[in-house]
């Protein structure tokens, strides 16, 4: 324990404000605990979606006592009822038939896709920019709508990573006064394929294959890349997914695209079309592959982890909700490009994007399995003001996600689940069924009727009632597409040529590491001739990598040279992004001074930033002239982990060096420096992904150890402790040293 007399510094963030627990096992019966205070659960609503007037905590366990599911106390749980100590077990144990039966049943079928989610609680705040365009309530100026957000990896199980190579998805259910309106999109604005009778050829071609069910949540193996080689149409994705959006550095850093193409109808019934957008208020920022891979083995809950931290540390995430508004013309068209095209995008120097509110997100989940797991998303989930449009991938879309969840959540009354509950009258005439939680009344949910004096009765447009886009539908029946979804390859050409050198480069690197996994040489040389179609360089560069010729150009490809978008790249020359919610790690030893510390811990967390002391072991460590407690020790932390580092000191071998227990320690000779082996291979790591390190002059040896010189970018080395930790703070609002990773020549 610290020595009350000496200095004590202390830096880890907030932690749970739960009551501390004893040593001993609690023999005194208490209630259930309050929850901490950074989760909310969903709204108290009945089943048919009116406020309850009680605490939050009503749906949780109630009273001191263990209890059977039906309110019986009981005296133990831990044996089994027996025909004497050492006797069988007897049949008539309904405690321990009600406890096992219960646990055999406590998983339900996880998502097919987007299996492994995170969600947040969170309130959407409209500006009213977009009342001119809809009639939605919730888009009128200053209205404040509760929204439960859930982020996703793609073709991950749910005991995949966080971190592969992947399309993320961006879901927000808004609990809207007009009924439950569901945005479910993805971090990138468009889709592998443009029509959703081939969504199950896609997943089945993404997922882990058949035979051996690997590799799991990759997208780097035989099947993938003989699905989008074959189907053109896919390279759009399929480039997106090889640039550094596919690997975002955290939830909080990720734009997300409503994808397709949506109509708002305002008061009067006039029509637009729009494309919804999210942009983070932190900036949209990514992983390297390296951290990417470090993180998945490291600490493959990282991305949801770093979202909950942050909300319980008070950095709330945002994102400006936006629109991109094109005229409802009888074609659907915007400058030539198809708007019920899934595969295209409308560059935003075209169509600007207007921001229309905020989404803050404010508390962690208080169960995962009842709000983020139970959590029933639907495209169809609409309110007044806001309509599909006939995109055939949306269209198919509107059947799916309605049906997936009869399976997932164990029939049709899944809306009645307390995280799907809408905020909004609801007088439906569905009936029974399983999981039905309301008690309904009256003897005639039928229309018309006279027994029940009429109701439900059906609202007119000036009651709010929701009125489809009347649009004119003719033709053959065919099973065709349209001419203009043809070109598969003149937006990836853009995309590609949009980007800065450095994501350039990053997208070379993903195909050629893509498809070296890829057994069959024919399905490389197919993916090349795509490539070639693309881009010269991308093509050769890639090939080489695969020890194989570049193709020419297919001549009968007809591919157009669009003008770059600048929007599209993620690396802008300086710009610079907020730090709050960033983290920071400090190394110290016991020759620290905990002024030093202090000065450093004080300067980062005046700018909001995670602070993580890193120490020669867990606990309390000594200082020079005091003690300072431990977040994280030399032989746990790994670089993934930290936006960027200080130095304190250059931290002497630790006591656990010698016995080579951990493997980062190397070889003897590696220990032979003065420098703890693990805080050199941290400055590498970090060095090398780019990242500001700041340092005392005390830790000029671990800095010359490590190879790093004091006048390399995104070095800084001075005496003042806060002046140090001033400019890394600069240095990390550009997110990374981006002279290092700039390609050469």
């Amino acid at each position: 324990m610290p020595n009350p007399d000496r200095p004590h510094v202390v830096a880890n963030p907030k932690p749970r404000d739960l009551p501390a627990p004893s040593v001993e096992e609690p023999v005194d019966p208490v209630p259930p605990l309050d929850p901490p205070s950074d989760v909310a659960a969903p709204e108290l609503r009945s089943a048919t979606g009116r406020p309850v007037r009680a605490a939050a905590t009503t749906r949780a366990q109630q009273g001191a006592f263990l209890t059977t599911a039906t309110g019986t106390r009981l005296r133990d749980t831990d044996h089994s009822l027996k025909a004497g100590r050492r006797g069988p077990v007897l049949l008539q144990d309904h405690h321990l038939r009600e406890k096992i039966t219960h646990f055999d049943h406590e998983r339900i079928p996880e998502r097919v896709v987007h299996a492994r989610g995170v969600g947040a609680h969170g309130v959407f705040v409209s500006n009213g920019a977009a009342a001119k365009l809809s009639r939605a309530a919730f888009l009128q100026a200053d209205v404040e709508t509760p929204v439960f957000v859930r982020f996703s990896t793609v073709l991950g199980s749910r005991g995949s990573a966080d971190t592969p190579r992947d399309t993320r998805g961006f879901a927000v259910k808004f609990y809207t006064s007009e009924g439950v309106f569901d945005l479910v999109g993805n971090n990138i604005p468009v889709f592998f394929i443009q029509d959703a009778i081939k969504f199950p050829d896609i997943i089945h071609a993404g997922k882990p294959e058949p035979d051996r069910e690997i590799p799991q949540a990759a997208s780097a193996h035989d099947t993938f890349w003989d699905f989008v080689s074959l189907h053109t149409e896919a390279q759009h994705h399929t480039i997106w997914n090889m640039s550094d959006r596919a690997l975002p550095a955290s939830l909080r850093t990720m734009e997300g695209f409503g994808v397709h193409t949506f109509h708002l109808v305002d008061a009067a019934g006039d029509t637009v079309l729009v494309k919804f957008h999210w942009k983070p208020a932190a900036g949209v920022h990514s992983q390297l592959w390296e951290e990417a891979q470090l993180t998945a083995g490291g600490d493959p809950d990282f991305q949801r982890r770093d979202l909950y931290d942050a909300i319980q540390n008070g950095a709330l995430p945002s994102w400006t909700f936006g629109v991109q508004v094109f005229p409802d013309t009888e074609d659907e068209t915007f400058e030539g490009i198809d708007l019920l095209d899934p595969t295209k995008i409308v560059p935003e120097e075209l169509a600007p994007v207007q921001p229309v509110g905020t989404l803050t997100l404010t508390a962690n989940p208080t169960n995962y399995f009842a709000e983020t797991e139970q959590v029933a998303f639907h495209p169809g989930h609409l309110v007044p003001g806001i309509d599909v449009t006939n995109d055939p991938l949306l269209q198919g879309r509107l059947f799916s996600y309605l049906d997936t969840q009869l399976t997932r959540l164990g029939g049709p009354n899944f809306d009645q689940i307390p995280i799907n509950r809408p905020h909004a009258d609801v007088n439906d005439m569905l009936r029974d069924g399983f999981h039905q939680h309301a008690v309904h009344t009256g003897v005639a949910p039928y229309k018309p009727n006279s027994l029940d004096g009429g109701c439900p009765f059906h609202a007119g447009v000036a009651d709010g009632a929701f009125l489809e886009v009347p649009s004119p539908v003719e033709g053959e029946k065919v099973r065709e597409h349209p001419a203009s979804f043809d070109d598969h390859f003149s937006q990836p050409r853009m995309f590609f040529r949009s980007l800065s050198p450095i994501e350039q480069e990053h997208v070379i690197a993903a195909y050629t590491f893509e498809l070296s996994k890829v057994t069959w040489p024919q399905v490389r040389e197919r993916q090349l001739a795509h490539l070639a179609l693309i881009d010269e360089r991308l093509c050769a560069e890639v090939a080489a990598g695969l020890g194989l010729p570049a193709p020419t150009p297919d001549p009968d490809v007809e591919v157009q040279d669009l003008a770059p978008s600048p929007a599209l790249a993620q690396i802008v020359p300086g710009a610079t992004y907020p730090v709050a919610g960033r983290t920071l790690g400090v190394v110290a030893d016991a020759s620290t001074r905990t002024a030093d510390l202090q000065a450093v811990i004080d300067a980062a967390q005046a700018a909001d930033l995670l602070v993580f002391v890193l120490g020669p072991h867990a606990g309390v460590a000594d200082a020079a002239d005091g003690t300072f407690a431990v977040d994280k020790p030399l032989y746990q932390v790994r670089s993934f982990e930290l936006d960027a580092v200080v130095l304190t000191t250059a931290t002497t071998p630790a006591a656990d060096v010698p016995s080579r227990r951990d493997a980062k320690v190397g070889s003897p000779d590696h220990r032979d420096v003065g420098v703890d082996p693990r805080t050199l291979l941290l400055l590498s790591e970090l060095f090398r992904q780019g990242k500001a390190i700041g340092a005392l002059p005390d830790a000029a040896p671990a800095l010359v150890q490590a190879g790093i010189a004091e006048d390399d970018p995104g070095v800084v080395v001075r005496e003042d402790a806060a002046a140090v930790t001033e400019q890394v703070l600069a240095l990390v609002a550009q997110h990374r040293v981006w002279e290092r990773l700039a390609p050469l020549g």
